[in-house]
């Protein structure tokens, strides 16, 4: 044999080798993955996967701001450093109101762990990207002012009224009310009840219904104050914001907030996170959107999942919203979407949306705590799954 021939050989062989151990990691991706289902279906059999995720967060999330902006992807821009820390925090408090509501014995568990996360949304490290994009403007120091900061305030707002549907003290009550009013007002100053996230930028719809959300929980609170701005809100959306091809809400409006952007079409990320946040506010109307969101984007195979595209296939890319999409497949609009099958009880659909989540994410199992491998790369993802097979109903 030539010296030539044996490099080839090698370079066959390790190619080979390479395959066969794809192969087999491949196929022991597969046959785990009915271990990792195992309880799927009740929230008893879930009980020790949905706590021990907790756990897993409590220790990622519950600690200082400075670690948790560590957390976030290196590389990124600090503006999205700071929203996918905030995210982070707003949707594992979410989760612990869930799963005091689940689980009741762990109620007071819950509600110290978001009386922390409030906490540490409202540090300067949290909120130096939003004051950063609008021009130096501190959000908590804006409520005399114009300048909507609507993501942050209504963020912050929001987790303030699971602190308080859960038996929260007045810790908060005074801001949360400065900032509900001061949401309530800027939206009733918008000609179209809309504001924009930053400026000069279009409206983000699953952004104002954050809001929608702050303002109706705030409303059940304090004997329907704002409530009145919620229903204009959605009466709006139910006649003027609906797209006209799928009858889902749109995703994006013009910066006026008035109409749909020409040409922009709905996304499924997008349309998962305002089915979700309906679910909170309005059972009927998030039903019908959620119909609908599962007649146009949601694929049963060869994957299950929801697809961030409906109208063309993408079996690889990358999207800004939805993440790495494979086999047409959103991560973020599946994970999204599993919060109103969760809702509306459509168990056949939730769970086969989980299974994706297993395949994709891989769960690493520890003595206490259980997480997605994914977790170490994206954070947010583990506590938006959380939230999102949590969602059990409560307006």
């Amino acid at each position: 044999m030539t010296v030539i021939e044996l490099i080839t050989c090698i370079r066959q062989h390790k190619k080979a080798s390479l395959a066969i151990l794809v192969l087999i990691l491949l196929l022991g991706k597969i046959a785990s993955v009915p271990f990792g289902m195992h309880g799927v279906g009740t929230f008893e059999g879930e009980r020790n996967d949905i706590l021990r995720r907790r756990n897993y967060l409590i220790g990622k999330l519950a600690t200082t701001p400075q670690k948790i902006m560590e957390e976030m992807p290196g590389g990124m821009d600090e503006q999205f450093q700071g929203e996918w820390a905030m995210y982070s925090c707003s949707m594992f408090a979410v989760a612990l109101t869930n799963i005091a509501r689940i689980y009741p014995e762990q109620k007071e568990v819950s509600l110290g762990y978001i009386d922390k996360l409030i906490e540490i949304v409202m540090s300067s490290e949290i909120r130096e990207y939003d004051r950063k994009r609008w021009w130096g403007e501190d959000a908590l120091a804006s409520f005399e002012d114009n300048h909507s900061h609507v993501s942050y305030l209504s963020i912050l707002a929001w987790m303030m009224g699971e602190y308080k549907e859960l038996g929260g003290g007045n810790k908060y009550d005074e801001l949360y009310g400065r900032i509900c009013y001061t949401l309530n007002r800027r939206m009733l100053d918008a000609e179209t009840l809309n504001l924009p996230t930053y400026p000069d930028e279009p409206i983000y719809v699953p952004d104002m219904l954050v809001a929608v959300v702050a303002l109706s929980h705030y409303a059940k609170f304090n004997h329907g104050s704002c409530q009145d701005t919620v229903n204009r809100w959605i009466e709006k959306a139910k006649t003027d914001w609906l797209d006209a091809k799928t009858g889902l809400l749109v995703s994006f409006l013009d910066n006026t907030g008035a109409q749909q952007i020409d040409g922009m079409p709905v996304k499924g990320s997008y349309s998962a996170l305002n089915c979700y946040y309906l679910s909170l506010i309005d059972r009927s109307f998030a039903k019908e959107q959620y119909e609908r969101l599962k007649q146009y984007f949601y694929q049963s195979s060869p994957i299950s999942g929801l697809k961030e595209y409906h109208e063309r296939n993408c079996p690889f890319g990358m999207d800004a919203d939805a993440g790495p999409i494979i086999a047409n497949l959103s991560p973020s609009g599946t994970a999204f979407m599993v919060g109103s099958a969760t809702c509306f009880g459509d168990t056949d659909v939730r769970r086969s949306l989980i299974k994706t989540a297993e395949i994709a994410g891989s769960t690493f199992y520890g003595f206490t705590e259980n997480h997605y491998l994914l977790a170490n790369f994206a954070l947010v993802g583990e506590a938006v799954m959380l939230a999102m097979r949590t969602n059990v109903e409560w307006i």
